[in-house]
């Protein structure tokens, strides 16, 4: 077996404030808010101002692994537990768009009932969430290209439907030809070219870092059922909704709860794996992704009339989070302010009150 090196331990010299920062951070407050207040006035309710189209609100079971490693034990895994948790698949930008504009699949999971000291400012008391996409890197190091590509997100928002289609399948060649030859362009992908698979047979990363008790890390859901597993890489049927058909109608036959395992990988060595640099991959060579928990769904309506009203009194947000996951970085650093921005807008709008489940 090969020796890796120990985690690096978390210091606060690791993190890095730009200057401009604050004012970045303020500037994409306001884009997003405005992206979300454009698309409420051409719709007439207010979504999320990223990842807004909803394909499955699941109810589902937490486990935290027996007997992990003293490097492991720490926050939420200091020692093992089930939990009641939910499950939100979506896909971005903004709008709600046919799935024909094939944008990177979600899975956010908000783990209920944990206790512990919180992180400062986080506005929920007894959660731990989990935002992922099905990527290991962030298509920008940090927040100032963040911004730049969000100006350009706004341009379009609820504009040209049609044209982003057909953008759309243009960039879904071009990966598929990138991919063809071993590579991949998360640029691509976000602007449309998403491969259009399956969503459940996909595998999600946090993309940015957290705190690990003393350490820092990156987190991924891995599919491990045979069942999920099945559709790695199975193209989704057409259809405006085909992503919240598919899902649906897999919950809807299932024989048994399938399963995903949550895992962990720690930093340990801060040349190769930077905190404030999100657009690069850590090399699995140096620390590989070693599970830590698992989470379970059963059979279950997984989109109902009632859905949108449900999403709409949930938030699923990074800094829902225990202490010793404390998020790390200048792009968790925008979230905080972005997000809850957005939640505020949103609740507001709606006159429909956000709250802790």
């Amino acid at each position: 077996m090969t020796p890796f090196a120990p985690a690096v331990a978390y210091s606060p010299d690791v993190e890095h404030r730009a200057p401009d920062e604050e004012e970045t951070i303020a500037a994409l407050a306001r884009l997003f808010t405005d992206m979300a207040s454009t698309v409420a006035e051409h719709e007439g309710h207010a979504h999320r101002a990223v990842h807004a189209k909803g394909h499955a609100l699941l109810r589902a079971r937490f486990q935290v692994a027996h007997d992990l490693p003293a490097e492991l034990a720490h926050g939420l895994f200091a020692r093992p537990g089930a939990y009641d948790a939910l499950v939100r698949l979506s896909s971005p930008p903004a709008e709600q768009l046919p799935d024909s504009v094939s944008t990177p699949r979600a899975m956010a999971v908000k783990i209920l009932g944990v206790q512990g000291e919180r992180v400062e400012g986080g506005d929920e008391q007894h959660s731990q969430d989990f935002l992922m996409v099905n990527g290991p890197a962030f298509t920008t190091p940090g927040v100032q290209g963040f911004l730049r590509s969000a100006k350009l997100l706004a341009a379009t928002t609820e504009r040209m439907p049609r044209t982003k289609q057909v953008l759309s399948a243009t960039l879904r060649g071009a990966e598929a030809a990138l991919e063809a030859v071993g590579g991949q362009s998360a640029t691509l992908k976000a602007l449309g070219g998403e491969p259009q698979h399956h969503p459940l047979g996909e595998t999600f990363f946090t993309q940015v870092p957290f705190l690990y008790g003393p350490y820092m890390a990156k987190f991924s859901w891995v599919p491990v059922s045979p069942a999920l597993l099945a559709l790695t890489g199975q193209s989704l049927p057409s259809g405006e909704d085909a992503q919240r058909d598919a899902i649906a109608a897999f919950f809807a036959d299932l024989a048994a709860p399938v399963m995903w395992e949550l895992r962990v990988q720690l930093c340990r060595d801060l040349a190769q794996m930077p905190i404030e640099d999100a657009s690069v991959v850590w090399p699995e060579s140096i620390s590989p992704f070693v599970p830590v928990g698992h989470l379970s769904i059963g059979a279950q309506p997984a989109w109902s009339t009632d859905a949108e009203a449900r999403e709409d009194a949930l938030a699923f947000a990074p800094w829902h989070a225990l202490a010793a996951h404390r998020p790390l970085g200048s792009l968790n650093r925008a979230r905080r302010v972005v997000m809850a921005a957005s939640r505020q807008f949103r609740s507001q709008f709606n006159r429909c009150p956000i709250h802790e489940p």
